[in-house]
């Protein structure tokens, strides 16, 4: 883990990673003026793809189950909760780069839903646009 996303300064080129990690502070930022307080102690990270352990591997690779987007690790009391989104699978099936903001957007409501404990929909009425 590349550890928690922070506002950088603006280079003259991103790299995709940052182009990536932007997305993802957006798509927090869109979320802040409704759950500002619920988040206020949630990190949020990139990783580039899911660990093998969330892969499964030999036959249940066919089992149709998704690459997951993301995932959610809950507050243990010494560390707060984490929220964090995988780059390469979402970039692998966005379309452009609209699509991908789309997708990230989702990703991050429905982990900060699952961490909630509330539906994505209810977490932000704007969620499941269509992205295919």
């Amino acid at each position: 883990m590349r550890g928690p996303l922070a506002p950088s300064h603006v280079p003259i080129a991103k790299s995709r990673s940052e182009r990536f990690d932007d997305l993802v502070l957006d798509a927090v930022d869109r979320l802040k003026p409704r759950w500002g307080r619920q988040l206020a102690s949630v990190e949020f990270a990139v990783e580039e793809v899911p660990p093998a352990a969330d892969l499964g591997d030999g036959p249940g690779l066919l089992s149709g189950d998704p690459i997951p987007f993301g995932r959610t690790e809950p507050a243990d009391g010494r560390h707060p909760a984490v929220v964090i989104v995988y780059r390469r699978p979402l970039e692998a099936r966005a379309g452009d780069r609209d699509q991908l903001g789309a997708m990230v957007h989702d990703t991050v409501v429905e982990q900060v839903a699952g961490l909630l404990g509330l539906s994505p929909d209810s977490v932000d009425p704007g969620y499941g646009g269509d992205h295919d």
